[in-house]
């Protein structure tokens, strides 16, 4: 957020009273996007803003500043820090609250299907997530095919101008925010590493695909893979057998595409890269695992190659 806003205002000088306060990241945890990743670039443009920075719990000497602004920050505020600050703290919220609280709303939109979304600045109440009143909100379409990470960075820039005209404007604007409305409420969890395993049995391509755009970057599963998928299969989709009678996870390489073409409980995806011990294109893992089992076994029906369900790591996770 902190660079967001200086690309945009770039000519403005950043105040020397703003400090920053991050949350050491965990690498077990699916959180917000690529929030895993987040602290240290954001350390990288303190240093370039020549901003101090602080590891939470720790903010510094309390009483020196007039409001606190958090945003993907992951941590409930207490009383006694809120209170620290004259006009509240502020947590900029990529999503229409009360729709999607919670840490990853930007992958719940996409996986979801959201056509909507938006960019709440709203006012910290502590013990619970996300229910203090909007101080401001506005809304944008969700771009078609758009992935999370994508989204983010059209969220991000939204957010940005957002923040900085609520502070320009900061007394007026906490005079006319308003309660969150009642109806309408959902949640957004961080996404497990059992929500990344794909289901060939139970899941459609479109479902599959909608997981992909939704989480592609950090992996999705299947067996000991992490696949990465070809949203656009319409071209391919008039030259696949009938594909009644073929099993879930069936894999098929397409030459002339150069794309493995795994069949789900209904449809199929095509998948570009898979990841074994490192990345393997389409066309390398099946010179090096298909073409020659192929060859070795001319009679048998193609289902009998197939990626299966990880239910192991599923188990483990639930």
């Amino acid at each position: 957020m902190f660079r967001t806003q200086h690309d945009v205002h770039g000519n403005e000088t950043v105040p020397h009273w703003l400090e920053l306060a991050l949350v050491p990241s965990n690498p077990l945890l699916f959180q917000r996007t690529t929030n895993m990743l987040r602290s240290a670039p954001l350390q990288r443009c303190a240093r370039e803003l020549q901003l101090p920075v602080h590891e939470w719990p720790h903010t510094g000497p309390a009483g020196q500043f007039d409001v606190g602004v958090v945003a993907s920050f992951g941590r409930l505020l207490s009383e006694e820090l809120i209170l620290q600050f004259p006009y509240g703290v502020l947590n900029v919220h990529p999503s229409c609250l009360p729709r999607w609280r919670g840490p990853a709303p930007i992958v719940h939109t996409v996986l979801h299907g959201d056509k909507v979304t938006g960019v709440t600045v709203m006012e910290i109440r502590p013990k619970r997530f996300d229910v203090g009143p909007i101080i401001k909100q506005e809304e944008v379409a969700v771009p078609p095919h758009c992935t999370a990470q994508e989204l983010e960075g059209i969220l991000a820039k939204m957010g940005a101008n957002m923040l900085l005209a609520v502070l320009k404007n900061l007394p007026e604007s906490l005079k006319n925010k308003k309660e969150q409305p009642k109806e309408g409420v959902t949640f957004a969890p961080k996404i497990s590493i059992a929500k990344s395993c794909i289901k060939w049995e139970e899941q459609t391509a479109a479902q599959i695909i909608q997981l992909h755009r939704a989480i592609g970057m950090v992996q999705i599963f299947s067996v000991l893979f992490g696949i990465k998928m070809q949203d656009d299969l319409s071209l391919l989709l008039d030259q696949i057998q009938n594909d009644c009678d073929v099993v879930p996870g069936s894999v098929l390489f397409h030459k002339m595409s150069q794309t493995l073409i795994a069949h789900c409980k209904e449809g199929w995806v095509g998948i570009k890269t898979v990841v074994l011990k490192k990345k393997l294109t389409a066309v390398d893992f099946y010179n090096g695992y298909m073409h020659s089992w192929f060859q070795q076994n001319p009679r048998t029906v193609h289902q009998e190659c197939r990626f299966q369900t990880l239910k192991l790591i599923i188990a483990l996770c639930q």
